[in-house]
């Protein structure tokens, strides 16, 4: 039996906040703020393959590196593109959250997200389970950063809409 790691840890709980800290920027939508919550190497990925841990390798309806994190953001948040300017307005619960493995450096956390979106008269769910690394700053909470981010939708095998928001 594996050794079960309580959400009371403080490493635990300083992980969490930076993953509810996110939520709330995703939601704002403060994306500008929400990209530099990641490390300069992280990972932002959503795999059509629910199962695949080998997201490089494998086909995926997101996978950004810092590069693409950056443009994305500015897709969303300049210019006229359809992404910026009809975007849909967004609440997320981010909860059960279950750490999977914990050191001083960094802890990897899965947890379930409920998405809802609204635009133009219409409510979306989108859920998902999320897998996050978040590397520890020897500065603090406030240093503290997202090394990979993986968005496992529940339909991730389905057509799923274009969405003008970031999970």
């Amino acid at each position: 039996m594996t050794e079960t790691i309580p959400t009371t840890d403080t490493r635990v709980a300083r992980a969490v906040d930076l993953v509810n800290r996110e939520a709330e920027l995703l939601d704002r939508p403060e994306y500008h703020a929400w990209e530099k919550l990641f490390t300069e190497d992280g990972i932002y990925v959503i795999p059509i393959d629910r199962e695949t841990d080998d997201f490089a390798g494998s086909l995926n309806m997101v996978y950004d590196d810092a590069r693409m994190r950056q443009m994305r953001v500015a897709r969303m948040t300049e210019g006229y593109a359809l992404a910026a300017v009809d975007s849909a307005r967004t609440v997320r619960t981010v909860s059960r959250f279950v750490p999977e493995s914990v050191t001083d450096e960094e802890v990897v956390l899965r947890s379930a997200q409920i998405l809802v979106a609204y635009k133009r008269g219409n409510h979306d769910l989108w859920a998902a389970d999320l897998v996050h690394r978040i590397r520890f700053s020897p500065e603090g909470p406030e240093g503290d950063r997202i090394a990979l981010k993986v968005v496992r939708l529940v339909n991730s095998d389905d057509a799923v809409p274009a969405a003008g928001f970031l999970l």
